[in-house]
């Protein structure tokens, strides 16, 4: 199982210096790839965790890190379709996999907050019907030659899209999801299926079980289909699941974090990023700065799959 790092997207810790120098951390650490994530806004008198409430674009910030690093994997997940037409989402992503040479993932969702939808001028209706011609106008995109599209909801004109991505026929896609509806396409659809930081993780093996068997209806290799999980970190006192009061999964010592991402690849877990946006005393706008970094450098160096970070700069 490969292991990855959320990179410093959300809060006090959300910095130039900070995500010039944790990627370059991470790299030297041995990870495997690095992740944002999108929130365009929080509603006055929503509840939301702070981890949303600043949270730095993910492809701008992407395209920043391809910058800063050299060999590391560099995803979104994840990315709300409907906030934008899937021709525009495929030129940003040809950028971003042309200037990152080869090193983008792309994970892709269909958004859940009313509010986003309304800002980002998006409807909601048909948000899964969509999909299909969605990544169909994206592959088409990123083909060779001159190519059009005429669907129930996307139309593209004749023409030519250039550059083209490094990777071919493209970036890896991953869509996330939830709902048995959502996990079937991701296998049907998609080179893999991307969790959420909310998905119950303890059952993760049976969300596997549905993505790779529509992957396996589809005439598709389900051995092939990614599963990538985002690990929500909780290190410290471990967190108890008021279901049944067991400790959350990524939670406590550093030996059971580790012992957890052990647990989820025999689960068919392919990729794990450690993500320490979601800890309040990191990913939180009100944080204290000197105290949030430290942090973030200890669970960085304690979790790194190999080798050493150099120092924080």
């Amino acid at each position: 199982m490969r292991i990855g790092f959320g990179a410093p997207v959300s809060g006090i810790w959300a910095t130039p210096d900070n995500l010039a120098g944790f990627a370059a951390s991470a790299e030297a650490a041995g990870y495997d790839s690095l992740w944002t994530f999108q929130r365009l806004i929080v509603p006055e008198g929503s509840a939301m965790d702070p981890v949303y409430h600043s949270v730095l674009d993910p492809m701008v910030a992407l395209g920043f890190l391809a910058a800063a690093t050299q060999r590391i994997r560099l995803g979104v997940a994840v990315l709300n379709m409907p906030y934008l037409a899937p021709s525009y989402l495929a030129k940003m992503a040809a950028t971003a996999d042309v200037l990152s040479r080869g090193r983008l993932d792309l994970g892709l969702g269909i958004g859940w907050l009313p509010e986003e939808f309304t800002v980002a001028g998006a409807t909601m209706a048909d948000r899964g019907a969509r999909v299909a011609e969605y990544l169909d106008v994206l592959h088409r995109a990123w083909a060779d030659g001159v190519t059009e599209f005429s669907g129930r909801f996307y139309q593209v004109p004749p023409g030519r899209m250039a550059p083209k991505p490094v990777q071919r026929p493209g970036p890896p896609i991953l869509l996330a999801g939830g709902v048995p509806a959502a996990l079937r396409r991701a296998g049907r659809l998609a080179d893999g299926w991307v969790t959420a930081s909310r998905t119950d993780l303890s059952r993760i093996g049976d969300g596997i079980a549905v993505v790779r068997a529509a992957a396996e209806e589809a005439g598709r290799d389900p051995a092939a289909i990614r599963i990538v999980c985002r690990g929500v970190v909780r290190h410290g006192a471990p967190v108890t699941v008021p279901e049944g009061g067991g400790r959350l999964l990524l939670s406590g010592s550093y030996a059971d974090i580790r012992a957890d991402a052990d647990w989820l690849a025999s689960q068919g877990v392919t990729e794990l990023f450690y993500d320490l946006n979601w800890d309040p005393r990191i990913g939180s706008p009100t944080a204290d700065p000197v105290g949030a970094l430290a942090r973030a450098e200890e669970i960085l160096t304690e979790l790194a799959p190999g080798g050493h970070p150099s120092p924080i700069s």
